[in-house]
């Protein structure tokens, strides 16, 4: 049996318009032999889960630079979990104080990647704690 590609959702939650790394990092992934999935600009988290559930991914990628970080990715852990994704990985990068990560963590956000972060270091935190599934 052959396995498919681990399929990753890169999402853009809330009003935050910088989309440059979110861009950079979708396509790197797919570069690594990744399925990416981007949906684009001011998500909310209904808009990231509903595609997360259509899409059938394996892991959910939230990079936001805002600042609303402790409000949106706690809605989306949620609403993940209320789905029945709570197998899906979720990770988030972006602009994250070091403080705030053991509550993100606590909310079901497996990492946090920070500027200066490589593909490649991504790339393989995923494939270590993702099982990708036959197709």
């Amino acid at each position: 049996m052959t396995e498919r590609p681990i399929k990753v959702l890169i999402a853009k939650p809330g009003l935050d318009g910088h989309d440059r790394g979110a861009k950079v990092l979708a396509r790197g992934l797919r570069d690594e032999g990744f399925e990416v999935v981007y949906t684009g600009l001011r998500q909310t988290p209904d808009m990231i889960v509903t595609a997360a559930l259509q899409e059938d991914v394996d892991a959910v990628g939230l990079s936001i630079l805002s600042g609303a970080h402790m409000t949106l990715l706690p809605r989306i852990t949620e609403k993940l979990r209320a789905e029945g994704l709570d197998d899906v990985l979720v990770l988030a990068g972006g602009i994250i104080p070091d403080a705030d990560i053991a509550a993100l963590q606590e909310v079901g956000v497996a990492s946090v990647f920070g500027p200066g972060t490589t593909i490649g270091e991504v790339a393989e935190f995923i494939r270590t704690n993702v099982k990708s599934r036959p197709e």
